[in-house]
Parts: structure tokens; C-alpha cells; sequence
């Protein structure tokens, strides 16, 4: 063997023992120096690279597997609006609120952002509490007392429009990472005798790598230690994390061969096993003029809204994805969607195919323009047939109702599983 064939073999032995000793490269573990210049990290020359355990615990989130999956109309299509027909599409895994986003929570939102926003945001984050208000019924009390009593503390907040709801998700976003980024300062204060950003006497030994480690502490994307966006779910999001098909699926079966109506098993709303058979499984209007059921057999048991925990979870852990109230998703509302959209994280954004001026909305021929937003879930007020996630409706972005909520979702940062 040529002399240069030893060499290259050698060379290949050292590589292998190099590999072996750091592992292999990952997010979590990128290694001492780069793997393709040979440059150390975090040295004066090298690049800073934090160290990394993957995406922060968002508060209140639960992780959703993704996969492909068949959405779309599960039943009959009663209305004959054809605007959801059923396409294979594959949703990327992400995370989503486990509830509905709670009065409390709401309050908490206008209490601090009336201590550092102008007076005229605060009052333009103020839901719309004379949605409970009808003129042949007395719904008064709700106009007072809904949001700010404390018994309704854990019941979804609501009057909110998609505007306010997308603010919402802003300061959430903020909020939270500002937490993050008091507990990155306080263990680097407790690591170096001072804040994150203190300063360092010239000269001062313990100053010299101050430089690197602050900006391996400091919040940035780049440091991995803050989280993605809260956000409003996506239609597609929204409808593959209410069927919950995970909880229908055999380990090691590639074939989804079971599907659902509701984020339940079976065709009707009732609990058929154990202790609780025949319990109502979600909050909803089961025929005219019968919100509740009688008094002493109550069927779901609320008249109005109800916590957000009242009924039992689906497979993903996610509660109230069916009746309580109806949620805002992020997608413009056009019929076409289901046709137009890609088949990989499918979304309906503004201006792209299927135009406004198609609809005569000018005519009043048509309620459709680039400022309704669809709406999914059913409510306390709507019957069985809307309780399925393949239905859809759509309301102007600016408006909001006694029906309508919301919860948030996170993209899945770094990560196909």
C-alpha cells in the first residue's frame, strides 16, 4: 500500500477518534470548535455558541405532535358551504395553550399594561362586555360582572375581537421572556458577584472573560434562551390539535384508520363508559331553548360559559377544543381555502390567490374581504353540528362576541418531533 493510502487512513483514525470523543454533533452538543474551520468556540477569534437544552417550558403550553393527517368536513354538510373538503396535509409539531385563555389571565394583562402602555391602549384592550346585552333578555348582570367578578375567574374571557387577541399574544410574548431574561441576570449575578450587565474595574482578573460570558447569558434568539412567538394557532393547527387522532393510533401502524366527528371517540356528545356514562362532554346548546337541562338532571351543566377545566381534556391534554366558546384562528376566511393552501402547514394569509375584489362585499352581495378571520370550536350557544373541527365560520377581525374566544400557540423551534 502506497505510503500516501497509510497517511489518508491515519487521517480518517484520528477524525473517527475526534468524533467519538466529542460525540455527535448536535444543538445540544456543537462541540469545542467548528466542525467544518477547525476554530475553537467562545474564544477571542472563535464565535460565542451558548449552551443549549432546547426550547424553554412555555407557561400553560402543551406539546402537539405533528403528522399527516386528513382534515376537512367529518359529517354531513348541512350548511352546503363546501368550504372545508377533505385533503391530506402534514401539520409541524407545535405547542398550545391547554385552555382557553381565562378572565384572570385577561385582568392580568390590563393590570400591567395600564401601568407601562398609554391610556388609550389600555382602553382599546378593554373587551366589549355589552355583548352579554340583549334587548329581550336579561343578560344585564353579565355586562358587570363577567370579567372582573371573581367567580368567573377561570371562565374564558370573552367580547374580545381578533385584533385584541393578537395584542394579547404581543405582550405575552414579552411578559414571559422578560421573566426569562430576570432569571438568566439573577444566576449570573450569583455566578459572578453582580448583574448581568455590571460593570468591571479596569483591569480586574475576573473582567477579562466578562465580554464572553455575558454574551453567552444575554436573551437572544441566538442564545436559544428565549421563546418563539405566542401566537393565535393556525386553522390547521387549530382542527388537527382538536381531533386528537394520536389517542386512535396503534404504535407502529402508518395507516390512520379511525376518524372522529368530535375531539372524542364515537358519534354522540355523551360519555358512554365508566362512572360518568352518559355526562355531556362538552358545553353546548343541545336543541331550542335548552342550554343546560333541567334542574336536578342539568345535561352540561352550564347556561352560559363554564371554566375552562369543566370537561374532560382530549388526547393531546387540551381542553374545551369543542363548545365553551368558539376560538379566533389566524387565517383570512375564504371558501377556497382547502384548494388554494400548500399541503405542509397549510395557512390562509391576505392578498395571496382567491382575491377580495372578487366579492361583492361593496354590493351586499357578500360578507367576505380581507378582514374576517375565521372562527372554530362551537360555544354555549350553538348546537351539536359546530362542535365538530372540520366546521368553520368567520367574523370581521375587529369584532367579538359573547361566543368567541381565544388560546395561543408556539412554533416547535429546532425540533421535528
Amino acid at each position: 500500500m502506497k505510503l500516501s493510502n497509510y497517511l489518508c487512513l491515519g487521517a480518517l483514525a484520528l477524525g473517527a477518534l475526534a468524533s467519538c470523543k466529542d460525540g455527535q454533533r448536535s444543538a445540544t452538543n456543537p462541540g469545542k470548535e467548528s466542525s467544518t474551520t477547525g476554530v475553537e468556540y467562545n474564544t477571542e477569534k472563535g464565535m460565542q455558541v451558548s449552551s443549549y437544552k432546547g426550547i424553554p417550558a412555555g407557561p400553560g403550553l402543551v406539546f402537539i405532535e405533528g403528522g399527516r393527517t386528513v382534515l376537512g368536513t367529518q359529517e354531513e354538510d348541512v350548511t352546503l358551504s363546501h368550504d372545508n373538503m377533505e385533503r391530506t396535509v402534514t401539520i409541524a409539531s407545535f405547542y398550545m395553550d391547554e385552555a382557553e385563555v381565562a378572565n384572570i389571565h385577561w385582568l392580568e394583562y390590563l393590570h400591567y399594561i395600564r401601568t407601562d402602555s398609554a391610556e388609550e391602549f389600555y382602553k382599546s384592550a378593554l373587551p366589549d362586555t355589552t355583548v352579554w346585552a340583549r334587548d329581550l333578555s336579561f343578560n344585564d348582570p353579565y355586562v358587570t360582572y363577567y370579567l372582573r367578578y371573581p367567580g368567573f375567574r377561570y371562565f374564558p374571557v370573552v367580547g374580545v375581537s381578533w385584533l385584541q387577541a393578537n395584542d394579547y399574544c404581543t405582550w405575552r410574548t414579552a411578559k414571559v421572556n422578560e421573566g426569562l431574561a430576570g432569571e438568566i441576570n439573577e444566576s449570573s449575578s450569583k455566578k459572578k458577584g453582580g448583574g448581568l450587565f455590571s460593570r468591571k474595574k479596569k483591569g480586574d482578573t475576573a473582567a477579562e472573560g466578562t465580554a464572553a460570558a455575558d454574551s453567552k447569558n444575554r436573551i437572544s434568539i441566538e442564545n436559544g434562551n428565549t421563546l418563539p412567538n405566542y401566537r393565535l394557532p393556525t386553522e390547521a393547527e387549530w382542527e388537527y390539535a382538536a381531533l386528537a387522532l394520536i389517542g386512535t393510533q396503534e404504535v407502529g401502524n402508518e395507516n390512520q384508520e379511525e376518524k372522529r366527528i368530535y375531539p372524542w371517540d364515537g358519534r354522540t356528545t355523551r360519555n358512554a363508559y365508566g362512572r360518568k356514562q352518559g355526562q355531556f362532554l362538552a358545553n353546548f346548546k343541545r336543541g331550542r331553548g335548552d342550554y343546560a337541562g333541567i334542574a336536578g338532571s342539568l345535561n352540561d351543566g352550564a347556561m352560559i360559559t363554564e371554566q375552562i377545566y369543566a370537561y374532560p381534556p382530549n388526547d393531546y391534554g387540551l381542553y374545551n377544543m369543542a363548545g365553551n366558546v368558539n376560538e379566533w384562528v389566524q387565517d383570512v376566511y375564504r371558501p377556497l381555502s382547502y384548494q388554494d393552501v400548500e399541503d405542509l402547514n397549510p395557512f390562509r394569509r391576505n392578498g395571496v390567490l382567491d382575491p377580495a375584489d372578487k366579492y361583492d362585499k361593496k354590493g351586499y352581495q357578500s360578507l367576505i374581504d380581507d378582514k374576517v378571520r375565521v372562527y372554530k370550536g362551537g360555544s354555549w350557544r350553538d348546537v351539536a353540528y359546530w362542535l365538530s373541527p372540520g366546521t368553520r365560520r368567520f367574523m370581521a377581525q375587529d369584532s367579538a362576541t359573547a361566543t368567541i374566544g381565544f388560546r395561543c400557540a408556539m412554533i416547535n423551534a429546532g425540533s421535528n418531533k
